[in-house]
């Protein structure tokens, strides 16, 4: 059964048709995850649908009584507010109604109701309306239910008490997403729900997702997500809206087939159409050579046949490759020991982070640094850089090693926001101007955007600037922290093919379940200030803690 329909709806945004003519049919418990390159518009069609913004043409059709919840990418929580007590703001209509409650509880004290029979009933009788409602939306569950899904977040007691203001992201987005949960509505939106969580979190969130029982249509580029929740990839690229049944993988896999498909198609009749135009040709020369109207006829025939191909649409389209950045890291021979960890410390304002740490990492090494947030990962990474000093131990470079360090904030780009990508490229490796130039559109940038500033680029143009200076760098030892926060899923893919490429060592701290399977044989966890150690990739790590799917 449908309970959305949208039909040929546009949307414009700053003047730029984002996308028009979508035609979509969301149905009762559907579990999708909405795919596409960054500015596709999937941000802006969760709006559309989440009555945020109006179509710029075409309409969308919500069943009568259907629910919608929107999560957004960015969270903001009230202030001065423990994180319990957010959690405990009640959902809107159940604010509205305990709102009524205490305007008849005032009522009912007034000497002019109680003391007045015939209004008293009528105030009585509304209470008792109210009283319905209120048990209708599960409120007298409420307090229960928020401790409820608090626990199935991962939250513990000790960490009611928390300042909303001490919240990380990823708590933030949990706890907005939990008031969600609390209003139960049929649709729920989620744009991004996973950025700034860790892994642990991410578990927690792929459980609720799995046993929510309304429809549940996600952004996000995390293809683990979307493989554990849900059963229908819609791609929204060039304007253009298709629905795939089944995960992420299986659309992957469905997705280069038809590729496959349609240029086998395409090469097929362009082989006939090239046949065709000979016959014309040939039968047009024999009619010119001698007069004959048969061979006048044939070629007229042919000539519509093509005529017919084109206007009954069966011309087949030659298949185009989306621009993506071209990444190639050289990376190269280096020290045997690329980095050792001896005996090391570090403390912030005399409070521990961790203490006594050992790690190796050898040369060809690719290993992948998780923990929960606040462990301590993006501080062992500044200590590798020098940018802070440990409280105790050793820190040893190898000698050969030249290091590639990709900032999970692109800090690395924060003294050239003022300036082009031209100006920072010649400065840091002097070239030609047009070498510059050749260098960025490689990357996916136009012609334009190399002379403009690069504090006006999204988080992903700052992303693939961030990769272009690795490259030009020319490491062997490259620290990645959290590289694919802001890279959609082709964009990513590019990074990780050029990643397994590559012939340096490779430490990087990540989220991405997906990039870690794929890039890293060794895991190693940073938690509660201590270090382990596992060979293999992500699934690896989880078969080897014994950490099944968090039940929903």
């Amino acid at each position: 059964m449908h309970i959305i329909n949208l039909h040929h709806v546009g949307a414009n945004y700053a003047s730029r048709q984002i996308f028009s003519d979508l035609i979509w049919n969301i149905g009762d418990r559907d579990r999708v995850g909405l795919v596409g390159p960054n500015g596709a518009g999937k941000s802006t069609l969760l709006k559309l649908i989440a009555g945020k913004l109006m179509p710029e043409s075409g309409e969308i059709i919500i069943m009568r009584g259907v629910r919608i919840g929107y999560l957004t990418q960015d969270i903001a929580l009230e202030t001065g507010l423990t994180l319990f007590e957010a959690a405990m703001i009640p959902p809107p209509e159940l604010a509205k109604i305990e709102a009524q409650l205490n305007a008849i509880e005032d009522q009912l004290g007034d000497p002019d109701v109680y003391g007045d029979s015939e209004r008293l009933t009528e105030v009585l009788a509304e209470q008792e309306k109210v009283l319905h409602a209120y048990e209708r939306v599960g409120g007298a569950k409420h307090p229960n239910r928020v401790k409820e899904l608090l626990a199935a977040f991962g939250f513990s007691p000790d960490e009611f008490d928390l300042p909303t203001e001490t919240l990380s992201g990823g708590e933030k987005k949990l706890i907005a997403l939990l008031r969600l949960a609390v209003a139960n509505p049929d649709v729920l939106l989620l744009d991004e729900p996973d950025n700034h969580l860790d892994l642990h979190a991410k578990r927690y969130l792929e459980a609720f997702i799995r046993g929510y029982e309304g429809t549940v249509i996600i952004v996000s580029h995390d293809r683990y997500l979307l493989d554990e929740t849900v059963t229908q990839i819609v791609e929204l690229e060039d304007g253009v809206l298709t629905v795939y049944h089944g995960n992420y993988s299986e659309y992957a896999t469905q997705k280069e087939i038809n590729r496959i498909r349609q240029q086998q198609l395409y090469v097929a009749q362009q082989k006939r159409i090239q046949q065709i135009e000979e016959a014309i040709k040939r039968f047009e020369l024999w009619a010119s050579m001698v007069i004959d109207e048969r061979h006048i006829k044939q070629a007229r025939s042919r000539r519509k046949m093509l005529d017919k191909m084109e206007e009954n649409g069966e011309m087949i389209d030659k298949v185009t490759e989306r621009k993506l950045m071209r990444l190639n890291i050289a990376g190269g021979r280096g020290s045997t020991k690329a980095i050792e960890l001896k005996g090391v410390s570090a403390a912030f304002d005399d409070d521990p982070v961790f203490l006594d740490l050992d790690m190796l990492i050898r040369h060809g090494e690719r290993v992948g640094l998780i923990g929960p947030n606040g462990a301590g990962k993006s501080v062992l990474f500044r200590l590798i850089l020098g940018k802070l000093n440990p409280l105790d131990g050793e820190i040893k470079i190898g000698p050969s090693t030249q290091i590639g360090y990709y900032a999970q904030e692109h800090e690395t780009l924060s003294g050239w926001l003022k300036r082009t990508p031209i100006e920072m490229i010649r400065d840091i490796k002097p070239m030609p101007e047009g070498t510059a130039v050749t260098h960025l559109l490689k990357f996916a940038f136009s012609y334009e955007q190399t002379r403009q500033p690069i504090g006006t680029f999204s988080g992903g143009e700052r992303s693939r600037i961030q990769m272009l200076l690795l490259m030009l760098r020319n490491p062997n030892l490259l620290l990645l922290d959290e590289p694919t926060n802001n890279l959609d899923i082709a964009s990513t893919e590019v990074l990780e093919n050029a990643l397994l490429d590559f012939e340096g060592a490779i430490l990087t701290i990540s989220h991405d379940r997906y990039f870690l399977d794929r890039i890293v044989d060794r895991v190693i966890e940073l938690d509660n200030g201590i270090l382990t150690d596992y060979l293999g990739g992500y699934t690896d790590y989880l078969e080897k803690r014994g950490l099944v799917r968090v039940k929903a």
